[in-house]
């Protein structure tokens, strides 16, 4: 049976205390630099992408929507969404060969997103902001130039900022992680709340940070899972990264183990995970797939005969951010042959989509 969590308004709060200061560090002096001096010269990024050639003969209607497809393609934004989450959002942009410079111009608030924002979802970036460019390194470290209106933010927005900016920016294969500049000089603090990030931020930081029992950095390690929210009829999945006791010493299970947890009771996230499901063995890895024997209890569609998906999704979108695994193989009670929800055989290990939110699932 599908077991949804109880919900309630978010009230998280972001725990990278490794990360923070506790004030900003040479905050209006730097912020003043900044306004008084032009940006220096940037090199922007201009990543080509390989393209099909999707040439039609059709015409008319059919003709129009090839044309329009061809124009466009569709990037991974990371949004806040109304609880506060940084979520990914997957949207078609204009095709361009400034594809990271585009990417941060399409997270400011006001700016060419308006039209396209999912219902219940907002840019993160500070109205006004101008990306003056963008520089990709040689190790992969991707440095971005905002104009001094990057500054005009809530301290408590500066984390999801943080992270929306480097997880838009890490879809890109080349992109490894992110530093910031304000009107051409580089920002070894984040200008309102002083968060550290002269060595540049990656996926590796977490997102959405959860206030759980552990609280002792030392002793504990991050693990990300991928619950549910939803707005009207949208149901989409949210990245939660929580820390756990670092005697864990399997991740895979310890994953697993929070998946079956589920969301904290505040978040209004809720999973299709019940208390009944269990692993029956230790999972097995090997050359990028990972391979997970349930009990029954995991069979929740079609009378309890079938594997749903969102459930599914669950599991793969969590695994597949831990380094090396890239697709997940499920066994129950033993059997390799699990039905979808669709009375079909999961006959193949169930890679991670490029883009999460796609509208596919």
């Amino acid at each position: 049976m599908l077991k949804n969590k109880k919900t309630g308004l978010l009230a998280a709060a972001l725990t990278l205390t490794t990360l923070l200061t506790g004030c900003a560090i040479g905050g209006e002096q730097a912020i003043r630099q900044m306004e008084e001096t032009p940006p220096q010269e940037v090199t922007y990024v201009e990543e080509g992408e390989l393209q099909h050639n999707t040439s039609s003969v059709d015409t008319g209607e059919a003709a129009v929507v090839d044309k329009e497809a061809e124009q466009t393609v569709m990037r991974e934004l990371y949004l806040l969404d109304k609880n506060g989450f940084v979520v990914p959002q997957t949207i078609a942009l204009p095709k361009t060969v400034e594809v990271a410079k585009q990417a941060m111009e399409y997270l400011v608030d006001g700016g060419p997103i308006t039209e396209k924002l999912p219902n219940g979802f907002r840019a993160v970036l500070p109205q006004g902001t101008m990306v003056n460019g963008v520089n990709l390194q040689k190790d992969g470290t991707i440095v971005v130039d905002f104009s001094k209106e990057f500054a005009n933010y809530h301290a408590d927005d500066e984390m999801k900022i943080l992270q929306a900016i480097s997880r838009t920016l890490t879809q890109f294969d080349t992109v490894k992680k992110v530093k910031i500049k304000i009107n051409g000089y580089d920002q070894p603090f984040m200008p309102v709340n002083g968060t550290p990030i002269n060595e540049g931020i990656s996926r590796t930081h977490g997102i959405n940070f959860e206030n759980g029992e552990v609280v002792d950095f030392m002793n504990s390690k991050a693990v990300t899972l991928y619950f549910q929210a939803q707005n009207g009829d949208n149901t989409y999945y949210v990245p939660v990264t929580r820390r756990i006791d670092k005697t864990e010493e399997n991740s895979i299970v310890a994953t697993i183990n929070e998946l079956i947890k589920g969301p904290m009771l505040i978040s209004g996230l809720f999973s299709e995970f019940n208390n009944d499901i269990r692993l029956l063995e230790e999972p097995t890895y090997e050359n990028g797939v990972v391979t997970l024997n349930f009990n029954e209890a995991i069979l929740s569609s079609k009378q309890g005969t079938a594997l749903s998906q969102s459930l599914l999704n669950e599991v793969v979108f969590s695994l597949t951010e831990q380094e090396g695994i890239e697709s997940v193989a499920i066994k129950v009670n033993g059997e390799e042959k699990v039905m979808n929800e669709l009375g079909e055989e999961i006959a193949a290990p169930v890679s991670r989509p490029k883009s999460v939110n796609t509208g596919s699932f």
